[in-house]
């Protein structure tokens, strides 16, 4: 499933065509994906106006003028491209990967007129795990995806303090831990893998063992943030890791995924100077867990 930075990277390729453009027409190819369309999707969106285009965990939020919002998941394999109309994808990238145009997975298409033109905006999912919904912008942080949501992982808002709060008294695995969405919104497996390595904490470490008796960030938490921090800004920078179905609006594959220090390097060399150890996998909570056992010993 794709992960908060390849969302991110969604939401940046989006923004150019979709913000500030008109939504002329809506085909909408099938009555549902994950879960059922709204009633009157399609004509509910025709004669809007996107007014900005944000994000929420691993969610898109399209603000449109008459106070509602259009919410995107992608699910684990769906995902948007552009096309110019006449011409074509718009500008296919260094890492350009070919897309099937089977548009039997083409299963909605906006069109759409805005300062960077006339396009059309397509979202594909073969395993038809995504879904869109419109809502109300004033009952979004009420509605149940995002009601428990936690702390975001990007900006000013994720502290050591943060997580001491939310940490304290745990004696789930970190691992585990750090995937509660209720805790860090949109942090998946992936990134916490390689957040921990780089704080060198070991996955099995009981979560509320980062916390003072007071309630306080111990240094290791203060460390992990900071972790959190870099590899989550690192890998939008970089554009997401593109494993498996993603690729971005453009068509081009991100390339963190070649600067993984442990994340499905199961039986090779941990890559920190002087350590000689091999990463090893787990699993945890039905979810694979990589790391190095030298390294991630506190």
């Amino acid at each position: 499933m794709p992960e908060l930075p390849e969302v991110e990277t969604v939401r940046r390729g989006l923004a150019p065509v979709m913000e500030g453009a008109g939504i002329v027409r809506v085909e909408q190819r099938r009555g549902d994906l994950r879960f059922a369309f709204p009633d009157n999707f399609a004509e509910r969106l025709e004669g809007r106006l996107v007014t900005s285009l944000g994000r929420r965990a691993k969610y898109l939020i399209a603000d449109l003028d008459d106070g509602m919002v259009l919410v995107s998941h992608l699910g684990m394999s769906g995902s948007f491209r552009i096309e110019a109309d006449g011409d074509g994808e718009l500008k296919p990238g260094v890492f350009h990967h070919a897309r099937s145009k089977d548009d039997k997975h083409d299963h909605v298409v906006f069109h759409v007129d805005g300062p960077a033109g006339q396009a059309r905006i397509i979202y594909n999912d073969p395993r038809r795990f995504g879904y869109m919904d419109l809502m109300a912008r004033s009952a979004l942080a009420e509605h149940p995806w995002f009601k428990s949501l936690g702390v975001e992982p990007t900006g000013n808002s994720l502290d050591a303090n943060e997580l001491a709060g939310r940490l304290a008294g745990k004696k789930t695995p970190l691992k585990a831990a750090l995937l509660d969405q209720r805790i860090i919104a949109g942090l998946g497996n992936i990134y916490v893998c390689e957040a921990m390595w780089r704080a060198r904490l070991s996955p099995l470490k009981p979560a509320g063992a980062l916390v003072t008796g007071t309630g306080r960030p111990r240094k290791d938490l203060e460390v992990l943030t900071s972790a959190i921090r870099d590899v989550i800004d690192e890998a939008i920078a970089a554009g997401g890791s593109s494993l498996r179905d993603h690729i971005r609006t453009d068509g081009t594959l991100g390339y963190f995924q070649h600067g993984f220090s442990v994340y499905d390097r199961e039986g090779k060399a941990c890559p920190r100077p002087g350590c000689g150890d091999t990463v090893r996998r787990i699993v945890q909570s039905g979810r694979s867990t990589f790391y190095c056992p030298r390294c991630q010993k506190s």
